[in-house]
């Protein structure tokens, strides 16, 4: 479905990221998995390769929050690969360094540490759809995906928490809604260039939870709960391919009906 596409997939080396990296590769699209943590890519681009060995794929280092590291990723990608197809913003910038403090209950978060994490993750998304929207509108035009989630659609369940230390963050859930309202501004201002913006909402994935939390969550879903890593792939290879060149503007929402 992706055969010759060129995509960039952001966050290349998380927990996401990476499973995208490989399902654009085994369509035989070649995927440039870029993170700040190189290191990190490089290890998933390695294991890319055991699925897909004659993938032109490769790694990149990118912090989505410095114009002058998003420009030279658009511009080595352009220079190496002579266009890009398409662009999944899945980074999800919260170290220390980019967004103190993250995951807080409300009462806890300071002022500075909830702006600095809007600035890190929807800025970083802001400057990465600005920057590459206007390389592929030169380039023939193209697909992004941004990353979104079910709480940017729906108010947090806080009593799926009951029991842990776990909350729903008030910045990520103000920051998912702002990538929503992003992805459908951006969709009407491309309109005419042969770039599409969509956005995926995830329910929640999987990845070492609580087991009361697991149970929690799976009382709202129709069937399995918590999804694997790998269960949104499809709707994401089917946004990127030609086979939603009309499709524009939308959010979809990947959840086994957890918002129902």
């Amino acid at each position: 479905m992706l055969e010759a596409k060129v995509i960039v997939v952001t966050g290349g080396a998380g927990l996401l990221g990476r499973e995208f990296a490989k399902a654009i590769a085994l369509q035989r699209g070649t995927a440039i998995l870029a993170d700040v943590a190189l290191a990190s890519a490089e290890a998933a681009l390695a294991d890319l390769l055991k699925l897909a060995p004659k993938s032109k794929s490769t790694a990149y280092a990118v912090d989505i929050t410095q114009p002058e590291s998003v420009e030279a990723l658009v511009g080595e990608t352009i220079k190496r690969y002579g266009r890009i197809d398409g662009l999944v913003n899945a980074a999800y910038p919260r170290t220390p360094n980019y967004a103190p403090n993250h995951g807080r209950q409300f009462f806890d978060v300071e002022y500075g540490d909830f702006c600095a994490n809007i600035d890190a993750h929807l800025g970083g998304y802001f400057l990465t759809c600005q920057r590459f929207s206007k390389a592929m509108s030169r380039t023939g035009g193209g697909s992004i995906v941004n990353i979104a989630s079910i709480y940017g659609v729906i108010a947090p369940r806080f009593e799926i928490y009951e029991g842990t230390s776990m909350t729903m963050p008030v910045e990520y859930a103000v920051i998912k809604a702002g990538i929503i309202q992003l992805t459908r501004y951006l969709a009407k201002l491309l309109k005419g260039t042969g770039v599409r913006v969509n956005s995926v909402s995830p329910g929640g994935i999987e990845d070492g939870q609580p087991a009361v939390f697991l149970e929690n969550y799976r009382r709202h879903c129709q069937t399995k709960g918590m999804l694997d890593r790998t269960d949104i792939s499809g709707t994401l290879i089917y946004l990127l391919s030609d086979w939603s060149a009309f499709v524009t503007g939308q959010n979809i929402v990947v959840d086994d009906g957890f918002t129902l």
